[in-house]
């Protein structure tokens, strides 16, 4: 009798515990799921927004194929990725002390801020066509200046590991000689530099620098947002072009997020949306 209790106690133990791995929380940006359409977040991400789309219609039958909602479906799913991806890696720089301090995150947060109230205002002033749709394509760009500005701080702790690695490389093995009387060496005298004889003249940029700034992509983004601008009522204009100058003025940000923020903004201002001009943000 005391066997069989003991049989019985055992049996519920390992029944309890296999119940309880059972039950265990995994990753689910790793695992396929329903909404990503039997993919991994990694895969899903491995295609541009624009990609994935075209699989998502494709996949979800003829009927939904380049409808509003299926490309915001499409939109969701990617999105939620995307802000997987960028809170694990949030999380390792936490980990390993790498990530940005708390004055840079509230920074962040005050351009995302701005970012919004752009983003209210350009909407309601406009009042564009495929409204939903242009505002799910302005939370994808959003979502990429959030993983842009963790990136930042990855790329700066691999810069320092790989300096410090090259420094221990390049340490020499003995000191470099010093000079006899310890006197510093020999080089040009004072004559190698003019007195005061530079002009102050501002350097007129020639045909090539102008086409080489002409042809940079923040300039072009830049000329084609202003356009835009011009084309709306004076009051639209001045609001919108108030709140934009919060975002860009107000905040110090990467050329490549300037660009991003330029394409943010003419993608919200298009009347046809989003193959007129920008293409999706990635």
């Amino acid at each position: 009798m005391r066997f069989k209790t003991v049989l019985l106690a055992a049996i519920l133990a390992s029944g309890a515990a296999t119940s309880v791995r059972a039950q265990a929380p995994g990753h689910p940006a790793s695992k396929p799921e329903a909404d990503r359409l039997g993919l991994s977040c990694a895969q899903v991400l491995k295609m541009t927004s624009g990609d994935w789309s075209a699989y998502y219609a494709r996949k979800t039958g003829p009927v939904a194929a380049n409808t509003p909602n299926d490309i915001l479906s499409a939109n969701a799913v990617y999105g939620k990725c995307y802000d997987a991806r960028t809170d694990t890696l949030a999380a390792s720089l936490a980990a390993a002390g790498k990530g940005p301090s708390k004055a840079a995150r509230a920074e962040f947060l005050a351009f995302e801020a701005d970012l919004k109230d752009f983003e209210s205002k350009a909407l309601s002033d406009t009042k564009p066509a495929n409204d939903s749709r242009r505002k799910s394509y302005a939370d994808l760009y959003e979502k990429q200046f959030r993983y842009e500005f963790y990136q930042e701080y990855e790329s700066k702790a691999t810069k320092t590991a790989r300096a410090a690695a090259a420094a221990l490389k390049a340490a020499p093995a003995t000191a470099a000689p010093k000079s006899a009387a310890g006197a510093a060496p020999a080089g040009p005298t004072s004559s190698a530099a003019p007195a005061g004889g530079g002009s102050s003249t501002p350097h007129e940029p020639t045909t090539e620098e102008q086409a080489r700034s002409n042809a940079d992509p923040v300039t072009q983004a830049k000329n084609r947002f202003g356009k835009i601008l011009e084309e709306l009522p004076d009051d639209q204009m001045h609001e919108i072009h108030s709140a934009f100058s919060e975002v860009i003025g107000a905040h110090a940000i990467g050329e490549s997020t300037r660009l991003a923020v330029y394409r943010y903004a003419i993608d919200l201002l298009e009347f046809e949306h989003p193959t007129s001009s920008e293409p999706p943000p990635f």
